[in-house]
């Protein structure tokens, strides 16, 4: 298995958007929490999180091959597992079915990461140290607000055993740990 350095370095080969990047390293941060706090594989899933979107930049306007390119890219770098949890976040593509809880974590993970980020971008301060959970669950609700964010993904975490006021607050609270990473 790669290990963290060598990712992040195969990470900023394919991603030269600074944005695209700490999008990545917070979800790693985040993926990482879920993996502590589920007795996991903290390498693993911390590396998934890192390399989900490794192809983004070359697949942006081909959104069907986004996961199926990373699989190729990271083939013998990531265990089947991780490379299969990348292709389940694009499952309505790839046709890997999620069914793993590290393929489950990283869709709901990835959804409620974006969806907390555009949640603080919406604050006047743009800082996510102004989220709190209630605003959260309250945009949640709102199904006008960040429609690109399928809520249904989000939700995922119920089956990985987190309800999605702890899953937000989790998710939350690392991102304020890293939010000088992020400048969020």
């Amino acid at each position: 298995m790669i290990n963290r350095e060598e990712a992040f370095v195969l990470l900023k080969k394919y991603l030269r958007d600074d944005d695209n990047i700490k999008y990545s390293l917070a979800v790693e941060a985040v993926s990482r929490e879920i993996a502590k706090r589920l007795d996991r594989d903290e390498e693993l899933w911390g590396l998934t999180g890192l390399l989900h979107n490794i192809d983004y930049e070359y697949t942006s306007s081909e959104p069907e091959k986004r996961g199926s390119l990373s699989a190729q890219l990271l083939e013998d770098l990531l265990p089947v597992r991780g490379i299969n949890a990348i292709k389940a976040n694009n499952y309505m593509h790839t046709d890997y079915i999620p069914t793993t809880s590290l393929d489950k974590s990283l869709i709901a993970v990835d959804a409620a990461t974006g969806f907390i980020i555009v949640t603080a971008r919406s604050m006047p301060s743009k800082k996510i140290a102004d989220v709190d959970l209630l605003k959260l669950m309250n945009n949640f609700s709102d199904p006008s607000f960040a429609i690109r964010y399928n809520r249904n993904k989000i939700q995922l975490c119920a089956d990985i055993g987190i309800e999605l006021e702890d899953f937000f607050e989790l998710i939350l609270n690392t991102l304020k740990q890293i939010s000088d990473k992020l400048t969020l």
